[in-house]
């Protein structure tokens, strides 16, 4: 024990950040150099430039890192402009001289770690299965999702990249044959192990499962919420421990994700402690800005990615009961409830440590139906499965308004969520209802006892279609729940001329409709 404890003092896990980049401008002037095609494209819509962050960390300085014994260069950020090493401290120290290092940040104390929270039960994936067989509706349907499908949105021509521990056997699943014969998996790598074997069978099932809700394709048995969506797929998870050094990993794979033009990440881990309880985080930490995993999730945000991230499973822990990284960061932060749309105690809550919601939104995240390695159904439970089910169904619900940016999209889905006018720290926004956002209706589509609005979007007069001769009060929200426009006994339409151009929520309450769509002027 004596030996283990005085190996473990003496090596570190740090950040060494860089002063400069080579042929920033250059790289920056032909921005195919270090992006693909897709990518320059995706900033091009949105307006995000190609910048410092873009260009990739110098080689030689790299080199020149590894040259020196007893230090480990594990992960790499062009964002941050560091590496990630474990060594020896005093020789990670005695790097601050090199004239490119800007600066060395040591895990342990640049974050003023706890140094122990006492008997807290680590739940890494929060996952527990029990064999079943059966359907995957309520997982879907509870946002509406199903409704996304059968308008035919399904995610196509988006992208999503998924980060988590291992992905064994999806290059021969019968769950993932549509994914693979449609051409949907365009690859992954594993930063792990710096492999390409994303699929290795040795691997963590923990992907396998998070994947299946939302491409899995088993008619009758489950479908994921995008089933035509793209893949990307990147182990950053080492599931047999807990360090750092994953944080670096994640961000690398993040980095990659913006490289390939992908649109939403979703990353079903949530870091707080870890094996070494000297870098363990404590709640001051939980500000969105502090840990390095946080900080990369918040460029990837500025870049134009939808980030999803699972809120954590430590609700019932007295210790640490809130949110981990980058649950904290600016991303859309997905808590679990039951197949009853009740909260399920283990998900975690905020507040952030600067007092901002988390989290954010709300999905099924217990008795979910999932497929693993095996080709088996299972029922699993965590906001692992919570996070991927509503990254899919933004997929699906981002296909049918494609001129949005990710920021819109997500200010979008706490808008359309049950819980939106009064959110919380326990639910956050609430649940998400896409098939509440009703765009092109006339009176042709109407069912008996359904409300529909038109045309949407609306350059003056708003109708409103019903069966029945009903009156509404209708109150007109703005995306940040500001009140613009309270009405009583509207039965025919709503004046829109004097609205700004932008999006907005129209809800219509009387004593048997209790309805809110979002109405986009143009």
């Amino acid at each position: 024990m004596f030996f283990s404890w005085t190996n473990y003092a003496q090596t570190e896990h740090a950040w060494i950040y860089f002063t400069d980049k080579p042929n920033v401008e250059e790289s920056i002037s032909d921005p195919l150099s270090i992006l693909s095609e897709k990518a320059v494209q995706r900033k091009a819509r949105f307006n995000i430039p190609v910048d410092f962050r873009d260009v990739p960390v110098n080689e030689n300085y790299i080199n020149q890192i590894k040259d020196f014994d007893q230090v480990s260069v594990m992960a790499k950020s062009k964002w941050l402009n560091c590496v990630h090493v474990i060594g020896e401290r005093s020789v990670i120290e005695n790097l601050e001289d090199l004239e490119f290092v800007a600066s060395v940040e040591f895990a342990r104390d640049e974050l003023n770690r706890g140094q122990t929270i006492s008997n807290q039960t680590k739940r890494k994936f929060g996952t527990t299965e029990d064999f079943i067989y059966g359907y995957s509706t309520t997982q879907v349907s509870m946002l509406g999702t199903d409704m996304l499908h059968e308008q035919d949105f399904t995610g196509k021509n988006m992208t999503i990249a998924v980060m988590d521990a291992g992905f064994p056997n999806v290059d021969n699943l019968h769950v993932f044959e549509r994914m693979r014969t449609n051409g949907h998996l365009l690859g992954g790598y594993d930063f792990t192990n710096r492999s390409e074997n994303f699929s290795d069978p040795s691997l963590n099932n923990h992907g396998t499962m998070v994947l299946s809700t939302m491409a899995g394709n088993a008619p009758g048995y489950l479908i994921g919420t995008a089933p035509d969506a793209d893949y990307y797929l990147f182990c950053t998870e080492v599931a047999q421990t807990e360090t750092p050094v994953e944080e670096s990993y994640w961000v690398e794979a993040a980095e990659r994700a913006d490289s390939l033009g992908v649109d939403i990440i979703n990353t079903s881990l949530s870091y707080a402690q870890f094996d070494d309880p000297g870098y363990n985080y404590t709640f001051n930490d939980i500000d969105g800005k502090t840990s390095f995993v946080s900080k990369g999730a918040n460029i990837a945000t500025e870049k134009g990615i939808l980030v999803c991230v699972s809120a954590g499973n430590s609700g019932e822990s007295e210790t640490f009961p809130g949110v981990g990284v980058p649950a904290d960061a600016n991303v859309l932060t997905v808590g679990a409830v039951d197949p009853n749309r009740q909260y399920v105690s283990f998900s975690s809550i905020g507040p952030t440590a600067d007092g901002r919601i988390k989290p954010d939104v709300m999905a099924q995240g217990f008795k979910v139906v999932v497929a693993n390695d095996k080709d088996e159904l299972r029922e699993a439970n965590g906001t692992s499965f919570s996070s991927p089910i509503m990254a899919g169904s933004i997929a699906s619900f981002w296909q049918s308004v494609p001129e949005m940016n990710n920021i819109e999209i997500m200010n979008l889905v706490r808008s359309l969520s049950s819980n939106f006018e009064n959110p919380n720290n326990k639910i956050g926004y609430g649940i998400p209802d896409f098939s509440s956002y009703s765009e092109n209706n006339n009176e042709e589509n109407l069912v008996a006892d359904q409300l529909y609005v038109f045309p949407n979007p609306v350059s003056n007069y708003l109708s409103i279609a019903h069966k029945k001769d009903e009156m509404y009060r209708v109150s007109i929200y703005d995306l940040s729940g500001r009140l613009m426009l309270s009405l009583k006994n509207i039965n025919n339409q709503i004046d829109f001329s004097g609205f700004s151009k932008g999006i907005y929520i129209a809800k219509f309450e009387n004593e048997n409709t209790r309805k809110s769509l979002l109405i986009v002027k143009k």
